[in-house]
């Protein structure tokens, strides 16, 4: 496959990626408590103040425009990949266990950790609908 025909695959795994993660983002704000609950029970982290909850929903939805607008790829695709990859570690219980009760829900984090990845190692090919200039100025972007 050459590389224009990289483009249409690789927006749409950025575009779906970017809907999959801005419905987490979102949820900061609809919904609170269901951030603190998930601190709670997969960080450790008892009674997450609700002012670091909407903190972290202004990250997170920042870092997803960045990513669906192709902007600071090294660091907008890193950063989702990263915090993924944390997320799904957090979760090795359940994906060690997949048949206990709703467990197997965990795996889909494992393709969506994989074209993370995938995306993170080919951001420099993934030019259609984004902002970033044609050709990178540094070496990292």
């Amino acid at each position: 496959m050459n590389q224009s025909n990289l483009k249409l695959p690789l927006f749409i795994l950025r575009a779906t990626i970017a809907i999959f993660y801005l419905v987490w983002a979102l949820e900061k704000f609809v919904d609170p408590e269901t951030t603190v609950a998930i601190w709670k029970a997969f960080y450790m982290v008892d009674n997450l103040p609700l002012a670091a909850v909407y903190a972290i929903g202004i990250l997170q939805v920042a870092a997803v425009a960045c990513f669906f607008l192709g902007v600071l790829k090294f660091w907008s695709y890193g950063f989702l990949m990263v915090i993924h990859a944390l997320g799904t570690l957090s979760t090795y219980e359940r994906l060690l266990n997949p048949y206990e009760g709703s467990n197997h829900l965990f795996i889909a984090a494992i393709p969506v950790l994989g074209a993370l990845i995938a995306l993170f190692l080919l951001r420099k090919e993934d030019t259609l609908f984004t902002l970033s200039p044609s050709k990178p100025r540094s070496s990292i972007n």
